[in-house]
């Protein structure tokens, strides 16, 4: 037998504890065909000799928006600006720049704002105004949970006409006058992506091949997408179309797992003998359902938002937050209502991921998925809430008994690790995206970035991980640190649990799929995780980033 690759390297870490370690792997369609001794005397069409370097797993984001993220590398980058002025600076900039394109109808966009940059101010609206005219202005919150616009935009939504109505799970703010301030919040926020969706089959697709390039680029071989096809998360009525385009055409760079939005699932018909005496649930037509696709793009959990941001302080919580006087954010729809459609979507074959990221929010989320379980037993994959963000130490102990996975972001700590401490106050900082009382409770851990949240280096949040540093110095939680290994599993072997998708990645073990991330040392011993450079990619067996050529 001639394998198609023998790939070599000072250390294989395979994250399996029948085999830690080997110094070589065999390759054969894509997949692992062996190690060290169960590949000798063997041929390849290909060898690949990383010196020095350690090869782990490919790895995993468990939670994050890439359409998104590549949508929003052609707008304005508003996380550089600190203070106003800077920010109203780079809008005339672009303003400017439209201008001399010619295109009166263009919309001036941007992404990456936080009023943490700017005093924990937002900005003016009749400045906003002032600087752009009649063009219409989209400026994303760096949480996805709000943006801000301006009076040309409010206007083409309607929120200026006499008896406008919020939608429900958004708001338009208004200040004490009843004057629009330009901040529109959660679901609100789809009244604007109406005007701009859907996006073309073909824009999604440029998109997906300059997000995942650079997926690429950081180690990651697979992907979750936190919401497609529905709500104000997804792009177009067609976008699994885009993925599965972007794979068919070569432009997709890692594997793609895909939550449907709740609100892309509609009520199923059928044969009698196919429904529970409740009925047959919610889903996509045709009864398609969680693991459906292939290795390159598959459906996975169906994705719930149950609640806003931290920083917007529009995450439902049960104490006050901090400096916003009787405060406790929202729930975004009625719990009847998520009641009903998040049951009707687990009955027909669909996992829960249910976003909830105050702890008010939680105690939904462990409701619903305890009446699912209990109603219809447990699925494949496990149920998942997204986020944990404040998580009380009874729903840990909830939360274990429930056999859930979680998928706090370490890598929030070091950017906005200090915002959030000062939302929640002394008391409860403790309690914000935990690590080592998540897995000693006996709950699946997942990696994720959130993605443009916070930036998808998984080594910088690995680190975070384990030192719990934020930005300014301070320890956020310091008994909630793991350990370099824990860490790392997070983005390899409990992060493919915590998709369902163990059987094909997560280790490196015969069978599985040859995802591989190589590094330029250990991540196991190295003194900084975050300081270790990605020396190459392998997606099946093939190069997807190679930093020596």
């Amino acid at each position: 037998m001639k394998l198609d690759l023998i790939l070599t390297a000072g250390e294989i870490l395979t994250m399996d504890p029948a085999r830690p370690t080997a110094r070589a792997v065999g390759v054969l369609g894509g997949r692992i065909a062996g190690f060290d001794e169960q590949i000798a005397g063997l041929e390849a069409e290909r060898a690949l000799d990383f010196g020095d370097a350690v090869v782990t797993p490919g790895l995993i984001d468990a939670h994050c928006h890439t359409a998104w993220w590549g949508l929003g590398l052609a707008s304005v980058d508003l996380s550089r600006a600190r203070g106003l002025d800077e920010l109203y600076a780079l809008i005339e900039a672009e303003v400017a720049r439209l201008d001399e394109l010619g295109d009166a109808d263009a919309w001036v966009h941007g992404t990456g704002f936080n009023q943490g940059h700017h005093g924990d101010a937002f900005p003016d609206i009749a400045r906003l105004d002032e600087i752009t005219g009649d063009r219409p202005l989209y400026l994303r919150h760096t949480s996805g949970h709000a943006s801000i616009t301006n009076s040309a935009t409010l206007r083409l939504v309607g929120a200026l006409d006499p008896g406008f109505e919020n939608p429900v799970g958004g708001v338009v703010v208004r200040d004490a006058d009843g004057a629009p301030t330009g901040l529109v919040e959660e679901a609100a926020q789809g009244l604007v992506q109406a005007l701009l969706l859907p996006y073309s089959t073909e824009r999604l697709v440029e998109a997906l091949e300059a997000a995942t390039s650079r997926y690429a680029a950081e180690g990651i071989t697979s992907f979750t997408e936190a919401g497609v096809g529905g709500g104000w998360i997804g792009h177009s009525p067609v976008e699994v179309a885009a993925y599965q385009a972007a794979a068919e055409r070569g432009r997709l760079h890692a594997r793609a797992q895909l939550m449907p939005a709740i609100d892309a699932l509609r009520p199923l018909e059928g044969h009698a003998a196919d429904f529970h005496r409740e009925g047959r649930g919610r889903g996509l037509d045709l009864g398609i359902r969680y693991g459906f696709g292939d290795d390159a793009v598959r459906f996975g959990h169906v994705k719930v938002f149950l609640d806003g941001s931290l920083l917007g302080a529009t995450a439902a919580v049960t104490e006050d937050f901090c400096g916003h006087d009787h405060n406790r954010g929202y729930l975004l729809d009625d719990p009847e209502t998520y009641r009903e459609r998040a049951l009707g979507a687990y009955r027909a074959g669909w996992p829960l991921a249910l976003h909830a990221i105050g702890d008010a929010a939680i105690d939904l989320a462990l409701d619903l998925i305890e009446e699912a379980q209990e109603r219809y037993g447990r699925l494949a994959a496990p149920c998942r809430i997204e986020h944990f963000g404040i998580a009380r130490p009874d729903q840990l102990e909830r939360a274990g008994g429930l056999a859930v996975a979680v998928t706090p972001q370490a890598g929030f700590i070091g950017p906005i690790g200090d915002q959030m401490a000062d939302r929640v106050g002394p008391d409860r900082a403790g309690w914000l995206y935990r690590g080592r009382s998540v897995v000693d409770a006996g709950i699946l851990l997942a990696g994720s970035s959130d993605l443009p949240v916070a930036d998808n280096n998984l080594r910088r949040g690995m680190q975070s991980a384990v030192d719990r540093l934020t930005d300014s110095g301070a320890v956020l939680g310091a008994g909630e640190a793991l350990t370099p290994e824990e860490a790392l599993r997070t983005h390899t072997e409990w992060a493919a649990r915590a998709t369902g998708q163990i059987a094909d990645k997560g280790t490196l073990e015969r069978g599985k799929l040859a995802d591989f991330a190589v590094f330029s040392a250990s991540p196991l011993t190295a003194p900084s995780i975050a300081q270790l450079d990605v020396v190459a990619t392998v997606l099946g067996g093939e190069l997807s980033f190679d930093a020596r050529s």
